[in-house]
């Protein structure tokens, strides 16, 4: 294996950044040389925090060629705009998700970065973590017998109670900002979706932030959406702004048996049923990772690119959510299923799931 590090650069250091830069940071494989910010200040605080290097803008990044992987960190309307600029800039991609907020710009993306001969990947991850991988590998072994129906919970509270900048996670929506978590990883374990319907509704309009300033919402902050996966069972996802409750994980139901996990912490309890039987704790297949390891993707990918292998936490895939996301959406205008036209490769499971 080629043990050279691979160069990477972020570019937004708000606060999904410093977890990120916790795990990041302590791969072989990998040497983060810079970030950079639109705000400057938070760009040098955060490269102090972890000794790398500031960058007096994003353009100042991407001019070094010492960077080959960029970390995509802005919020959500900004994804399209820098990853575009980061691909003709002729460097490889990872960003949060959504990889776009409409289906042909993410499709764009898909193939500018075909083009270009380049690797595009985005989160949700979360599918390569322990906890999912352990529930995956007993869904491909037939532990449940024939999947379906899943049931998905994305209730996520109230944004503006903890984060700064709550608008642009509002303006999206509860559906493209979570909801794309229960799905990419649905999609990883049963490939892609054929056709969506869906009915929202804004609960809670009026809102304020933490630091007291009102503000007004138009996107639903509730939707429940219905997922037909081509091959698989029959999703039925639920999202929200509103509040967590007690709904939470997703739930796999199959002719013989039944799973429920989480589908965003590593480490979380996995419990398996036999037709009407009560749950109990499966074991995961090895040591957890505590939390969600941010990095986890781009690790991934750096040694897919060393190993001359496909990455997991695809483009691809990334942008057939967002065509499920944008469906959903459409459903919910138009009070009608909508078809799904994209498709994608499903990922491999973890080499130590298999």
């Amino acid at each position: 294996m080629n043990e050279r590090k691979l160069g990477v650069g972020v570019i937004g250091c708000g606060n999904i950044a410093q977890p990120y830069m916790q795990t990041l940071t302590t791969y072989p494989q990998i040497q983060v040389i810079g970030v950079a910010d639109k705000e400057h200040s938070r760009a040098k605080e955060l490269a102090a925090k972890y000794n790398v290097k500031t960058y007096r803008s994003p353009k100042a990044l991407l001019a070094d060629p010492a960077i080959e992987l960029v970390v995509n960190l802005t919020i959500h309307h900004a994804h399209k705009k820098v990853i575009t600029q980061c691909l003709e800039a002729g460097k490889h991609v990872h960003s949060e998700k959504p990889l776009a907020l409409k289906h042909k710009d993410a499709q764009a993306l898909v193939e500018l970065a075909k083009q270009k001969n380049l690797r595009l990947g985005c989160s949700p991850f979360t599918f390569l973590g322990e906890a999912q991988q352990t529930a995956w590998k007993l869904v491909r072994e037939g532990k449940l017998g024939t999947v379906r129906v899943a049931y998905a919970e994305a209730n996520w509270g109230r944004i503006e109670s903890w984060h700064p900048n709550p608008a642009p996670f509002y303006d999206v929506g509860a559906l493209f900002d979570v909801g794309v978590y229960p799905l990419t990883l649905l999609t990883a374990m049963f490939g892609p979706a054929k056709r969506v319907t869906a009915c929202g509704r804004v609960l809670h309009p009026d809102r304020v932030t933490k630091d007291g300033a009102p503000f007004h919402i138009e996107t639903p902050d509730f939707m429940v959406t219905m997922v037909e996966l081509a091959n698989g069972p029959l999703v039925r996802l639920t999202t929200n702004f509103y509040v967590r409750g007690r709904q939470t994980g997703l739930e796999l139901h199959g002719d013989i048996g039944s799973l429920h996990l989480d589908w965003h912490l590593f480490q979380g309890p996995v419990e398996y049923a036999d037709f009407g039987k009560p749950f109990q704790p499966v074991p995961l297949l090895r040591e957890p990772f505590q939390g969600t390891e941010w990095g986890r993707a781009v690790q991934d990918m750096a040694l897919a690119i060393a190993e001359d292998r496909p990455h997991r936490a695809t483009g691809e895939q990334a942008a057939h959510v967002v065509e499920i996301c944008s469906a959903a959406h459409q459903s919910a205008k138009r009070n009608r299923p909508v078809e799904i036209t994209s498709t994608f490769t499903p990922p491999a499971p973890m080499d130590w799931a298999k």
